[in-house]
């Protein structure tokens, strides 16, 4: 029983550090692009700079943690869900560098729709395998929701 615990822990880790490392990735590709937004106009509701990275660490650990939780059930499910979750993880990753580096406004809101509906259909996978697993998902999907208005907002106030 230890080591299954053990082993537990590792996956764990393993699959937070994974989420983890995806944002910073994706933090780094936008990192001058961020710098420039902060000179933009900004929507109500806009959060302090400082919120952000706060958040997003929050929510790629919860991702992380719903992804090992899969992971440990290993049904027949769990191979499709993973494979739903790196796929949107991908899409996330991308979206940062397509608003902030390419500065590409519209297309990035319509790609947050797109990381919306595979949130969705992930959410059901995870589900599926383990009902606590899909919950945890429902912050990410929040925000996301949130930011594909703060998205919209920007596009349309700084033309």
């Amino acid at each position: 029983m230890r080591s299954k615990r053990r082993n537990n822990t590792l996956v764990y880790i393993v699959s937070i550090g994974i989420a983890l490392v995806v944002g910073f990735i994706s933090a780094l590709l936008s990192m001058k692009g961020m710098k420039e937004f902060a000179d933009l106009t900004q929507p109500p509701l806009s959060p302090p700079g400082w919120l952000f990275p706060v958040v997003w660490t929050i929510l790629y650990t919860l991702m992380g943690i719903s992804a090992a939780r899969v992971y440990i059930e290993n049904t027949a499910d769990t191979p499709p869900a993973l494979w739903l979750y790196a796929f949107q993880l991908l899409v996330n990753a991308l979206w940062s560098p397509i608003f902030f580096s390419l500065k590409l406004r519209l297309v990035a809101f319509v790609w947050l729709l797109i990381l919306v509906a595979l949130v969705i259909a992930m959410i059901g996978k995870f589900k599926r395998v383990d009902a606590p697993a899909g919950n945890l998902q429902f912050p990410y999907l929040i925000w996301l929701l949130f930011a594909g208005y703060l998205n919209l907002a920007v596009f349309l106030l700084n033309g």
